[in-house]
């Protein structure tokens, strides 16, 4: 994997590398989604626009679109193609269990990818 892909897994900054892009942990139930406004490294600023993170949504619908496949495919194979009702609840507690990791990977990605901004060896801070 490259640099950039290991950075953006561990969620830290796309522009330096070394800060973190969230303040919580994502087990911190009450306050996963808290984000840093700006890179505790570089001093890039995670908001790079009013409502730039409403992109995010759709990559988070895609990722749990996703994850409920992989339920899917478990519960056939691993249950002998269970109830429905099994698959919704199954499905439902898993996206529950889910959401702060999909929520930050999202956010994360949506950064990554729509931010403008890339890796720059400049702002490493020693």
């Amino acid at each position: 994997m490259t640099s950039s892909k290991l950075t953006l897994l561990a969620q830290k900054c796309p522009r330096c590398h070394q800060g973190s892009l969230f303040i919580y942990s994502a087990l911190n139930v009450s306050k996963f989604d808290v984000m840093c406004s700006n890179c505790p490294a570089c001093g890039l600023s995670y908001k790079p626009e009013t409502g730039f993170y409403y992109g995010a949504m759709y990559i988070s619908y895609g990722l749990s679109t996703v994850l409920v496949l992989i339920v899917r495919v478990l519960l056939y194979y691993l249950a002998c193609d269970p109830a429905v009702w099994v698959y919704i609840t199954t499905a439902s507690i898993v996206i529950v269990l889910f959401t702060p990791l999909l929520f930050r990977y999202s956010r994360a990605i949506m950064l990554y990818l729509f931010g403008g901004v890339g890796y720059d060896p400049q702002f490493i801070v020693d």
